[in-house]
């Protein structure tokens, strides 16, 4: 029983063949899945494939790359989707230093304005961190986001950034990158983080797993980043399985 705790099933690069993609999932033995909205696109989308299918769930959110577009109105949509009850969290949120489309300090106000609905609602939120390590970690602090936690998602920093993480009550989510041959940060971290603090996940279309890197990532790879941890920590498949499975359940309130 798996569950990847980050798809984008509602990206234009599943519009042709969703529904093998959903079926090659369940083969895989993936349970559930998160569809995270990101803009007004992905996020109707998003709702749409909660609809339709029991065990997918939607996280809805405004994407750092795209802060300079975010409106108060956007805001109060995201409000108003939070008491869905399909919606399990906010986010993507955070900061990406890699695209300039967004000014930084835009991008930290509606990174803040965000946090602060999450705990309005009392839902946890999902961090997209690009080259902003220091930053995140600073916001989350003064922003005490410790009191509604979350998940940093596809994590790529380091053990100690994601030591202040956990102290902050964020769980570690692992994907793709876990599995490429020169990856060693995410192989050090899915070493040294707790199994009841990891979570599982694609960000498909993105990041695909070795042996299949460069190509279209999707849900039932989240197997092959499942199989890599569970060689890393020393433990069998189906524990690892079971208990990232555990911790997203209870991160997102599924019972």
């Amino acid at each position: 029983m798996l569950f990847d705790t980050h798809v984008h099933l509602n990206a234009d690069q599943f519009d042709e063949d969703l529904e093998e993609v959903i079926l090659r999932a369940k083969e895989a033995g993936v349970e559930y899945m998160v569809v995270v909205g990101f803009d007004e696109k992905t996020i109707n989308r998003a709702l749409d494939l909660i609809e339709k299918y029991e065990f997918i769930y939607a996280a809805v959110g405004w994407h750092p790359v795209d802060a300079i577009d975010m409106t108060d109105e956007h805001l109060q949509w995201l409000e108003e989707l939070s008491s869905h009850p399909k919606v399990v969290a906010l986010g993507e949120m955070g900061l990406d230093y890699h695209w300039d489309k967004s000014p930084k300090e835009i991008q930290k106000e509606v990174f803040r304005k965000q946090i602060r609905l999450a705990k309005k609602v009392q839902l946890p939120i999902i961090i997209h961190n690009r080259e902003a390590d220091k930053d995140i970690v600073n916001i989350l602090k003064e922003e005490e986001a410790s009191e509604i936690g979350g998940i940093m998602h596809c994590f790529g920093g380091s053990v100690e950034i994601a030591k202040e993480c956990l102290a902050m009550n964020f769980h570690i989510s692992l994907g793709g990158p876990v599995t490429f041959k020169n990856a060693k940060r995410p192989k050090q971290v899915a070493k040294e983080i707790p199994l009841n603090r990891l979570l599982i996940e694609t960000d498909c279309p993105y990041l695909a797993p070795h042996p299949f890197r460069g190509k279209r990532n999707e849900p039932a790879y989240v197997k092959l980043v499942a199989e890599e941890i569970a060689e890393l920590k020393e433990v069998e498949f189906e524990q690892l399985a079971k208990q990232t499975t555990a911790n997203a359940k209870e991160i997102f309130g599924i019972s």
